[in-house]
């Protein structure tokens, strides 16, 4: 027996995807007007907006601000280490503390600098502020930041964004840094292979048990998609990793479905002190 509704449905889904499809043309018609303003006006600080000598780069105040993550750090974590560790002796990888007393859902994670000051600027700036011109030069860096597990990696996987979010925003500034790891990589991107089955209300603000809570269960991995996936090495990419619930979420759902390994990528990471590393 034919379903009554079943019309009606059709056509509010119908409706619904004419709507994202129209918000998605009208935000890349804005980022494309965005882009020509760009192209046309001298070159900016990608944090603060000041004159700078070429595109993508920070100016000289803004980058002795910068704390970039250089070795030593947290094999697991990527958090950085005091340079009096490395009298340690050891010849491979360093494990902090932190690790062990709270080990993360995924294998290793890179970044390029500690969430600061700077660094937040140039994330909000691409966020918020429709400066699609940082997202390229913020993957190269990236790309740079985790090598190592990108040497290793099958697929780029984007932290992706509800529907509704997406419709919001206009884009996924997580994808858009995979796409420019994948070009300065190599490593193909796969948006596809993780999805977020439910909206979530934003983490800022909550702790870190509110935010594991908000987000469990909101990733899954298509049912298409998981003989793709499985045996491969996965590299999650985002823009800031701050608890790491959200990334935990997103790598239990591909563990799950099959994945060998989930390691992340971000622009900047969220650093609590100091951590005594084991070795």
């Amino acid at each position: 027996m034919d379903n009554p509704l079943a019309p009606e449905r059709q056509r509010t889904l119908g409706l619904r995807r004419l709507g994202l499809r129209a918000g998605r043309w009208l935000g890349m018609g804005r980022m494309w007007t965005r882009g020509l303003v760009d192209l046309a006006l001298p070159p900016i600080c990608m944090a603060c907006r000041a004159a700078v000598g070429e595109p993508g780069c920070l100016c000289a105040p803004c980058w002795s601000r910068v704390r970039f993550i250089e070795r030593p750090y947290c094999d697991r974590l990527g958090i950085p280490l005091t340079h009096e560790y490395e009298t340690f002796g050891t010849t491979g990888p360093v494990v902090s503390e932190a690790a062990f007393a709270r080990p993360p859902a995924y294998g290793r994670a890179r970044a390029v600098a500690v969430f600061g000051d700077v660094s937040r600027d140039i994330i909000h700036a691409l966020k918020y502020a429709d400066r699609l011109d940082v997202a390229a030069p913020m993957a190269r860096m990236m790309a740079r930041a985790g090598a190592d597990i990108l040497a290793e990696a099958g697929a780029l996987v984007p932290v992706p964004l509800h529907p509704l979010r997406l419709w919001k925003r206009r884009f996924n500034q997580s994808m858009l840094l995979a796409r420019g790891v994948a070009a300065a990589s190599g490593v193909p991107v796969r948006a596809d292979w993780l999805r977020r089955a439910r909206a979530t209300t934003p983490q800022v603000g909550l702790d870190r048990a509110a935010r594991a809570q908000n987000v469990a269960g909101a990733f899954i991995v298509p049912e298409t998609m998981r003989a793709e996936l499985r045996g491969r090495r996965l590299v999650l990419v985002d823009d800031v990793l701050t608890t790491g619930a959200t990334i935990d979420a997103c790598a239990k759902a591909l563990m799950r479905a099959g994945a060998l390994r989930v390691d992340v990528l971000v622009f900047a990471r969220v650093v609590d002190g100091h951590d005594t590393p084991i070795s």
